[in-house]
């Protein structure tokens, strides 16, 4: 059986997974979005124009995989590190065409007003880009008011603050409209978990169908990996490779061509539920305590709970949660057993232990053939990975280095480099 997914309902649950990486914050980009629309529609655009509005508060943060830029993002109104994922998202964007005219309004999502204006950009783009600006340092003064409900007792004091800011960082005629839009009490109660989950569920129902081809989908799966590997030195295009590896292990053993394609995705998205995983913990070179380990051991169903909010994902969602899990039903994060793990799932476990024994890390060398081969033999006499997809492997053990470690020129075009 194909594929089939709305690209719209895999955007939706995918911006869930650059909610993670503020860790304690889970809905950063989705306030943003709702602000920005509401202004769009006070400002008396259309639907289209503003559900655009809306996706791109969604997918503003798209360049943020780290945890402490996050946490600078949303503690600080402005610092000098603040472009950098500015750039990056905006190399991500452009390389996809349904994303590719978010991309110049989140280049310049974090430049100021008075600097914008010099720029050689299109009118509705510097508008877009300082419009998002502007809600989203309102969605970081209001961050230290969600957990004790005291936002509307600090509505004056927010407003205030971008008023000072009114010519310098943001357009004047913009602060006049978030003003006009943030009068009414509906407006900070409209960021509120439930709205906001109320909000996404009228979106989605009044949205248009936009089918996504398996091309669509591979390099949004694409894209995905290169912020959740860009997350941590230790892990850089770790994704691309297992889903690569994965594949040639699934072709091997007779797997359908329809279900080698939807592997390969579930290998590019297997480690999303990692943006939740602190920084500290992922780069940590050494052995993790009891409780660090605890913590990077949520992270498969993180996935899942990402992923099964996508129609059309079930079987996706299911082998990239499975990674960790092994036959005898010591993994994680569900302990099953041998007989509820499709083969699917088993391949992709193989593919993640063999690419990350290979690859090289900045605190160690990967492992030479010999030394692999020995490993992943070891493994499956231990009965913790599948022997006939061990041995699937093991049969060309170079042509799996090829596949898990591809050269950079090799790698998918998405716009960050390797």
């Amino acid at each position: 059986m194909n594929l089939h997914a709305d690209l719209r309902h895999v955007i939706y649950a995918l911006s869930d997974a650059l909610d993670l990486v503020g860790v304690d914050d889970v809905a950063h980009g989705k306030r943003v979005g709702i602000m920005a629309a509401e202004c769009g529609r006070v400002d008396g655009q259309g639907e289209r124009e503003t559900a655009f509005l809306f996706d791109l508060g969604m997918l503003h943060d798209i360049g943020v995989s780290s945890t402490r830029t996050h946490c600078n993002l949303v503690e600080k109104f402005d610092w000098d590190g603040s472009q950098v994922h500015c750039e990056v998202g905006y190399a991500l964007l452009k390389s996809f065409v349904p994303f590719e005219a978010m991309a110049l309004p989140v280049r310049y999502h974090h430049t100021r007003w008075e600097l914008l204006v010099k720029l050689d950009v299109p009118p509705a783009t510097m508008r877009q880009a300082n419009l998002i600006y502007l809600v989203d340092r309102v969605d970081a003064l209001a961050a230290p008011h969600y957990a004790d409900n005291s936002l509307l007792l600090a509505t004056d004091e927010i407003r205030g603050k971008i008023v000072e800011h009114s010519g310098t960082y943001f357009s004047p005629e913009l602060v006049a409209l978030f003003l006009e839009a943030s009068r009414t009490e509906a407006f900070w109660l409209m960021l509120e978990p439930r709205s906001i989950q109320a909000r996404l569920i009228d979106l989605l129902a009044q949205g248009h169908d936009y089918p996504a081809t398996v091309d669509d989908l591979k390099r949004l799966g694409a894209i995905f990996a290169r912020i959740v590997d860009a997350k941590s030195p230790f892990t850089a295009e770790h994704s691309v490779g297992v889903a690569r590896l994965a594949r040639l292990l699934a072709e091997r053993l007779g797997v359908s061509a329809a279900n080698c394609d939807k592997l390969e995705i579930a290998g590019l998205l297997h480690d999303l539920g990692k943006l939740r995983v602190p920084d500290e913990i992922l780069d940590k070179p050494g052995r993790l305590d009891t409780r660090e380990r605890k913590i990077i051991n949520t992270h498969s169903y993180e996935t899942f709970q990402i992923l099964r909010n996508i129609q059309g994902f079930e079987e996706v969602t299911r082998w990239a949660a499975y990674h960790h899990e092994e036959p005898d039903g010591s993994g994680y994060p569900f302990h099953l057993t041998a007989d509820a793990m499709p083969l699917e799932a088993r391949i992709l476990r193989v593919a993640d232990i063999f690419q990350a024994m290979v690859q090289r890390r900045p605190y160690r060398k990967g492992l030479g053939d010999d030394e692999v081969a020995a490993f992943m033999r070891q493994l499956a006499d231990d009965g913790r990975i599948d022997r006939s997809v061990a041995n699937a492997l093991l049969a060309d053990v170079a042509a799996a280095r090829a596949a898990a470690c591809p050269p950079a020129a090799d790698l998918p075009e998405v716009g960050l480099a390797a």
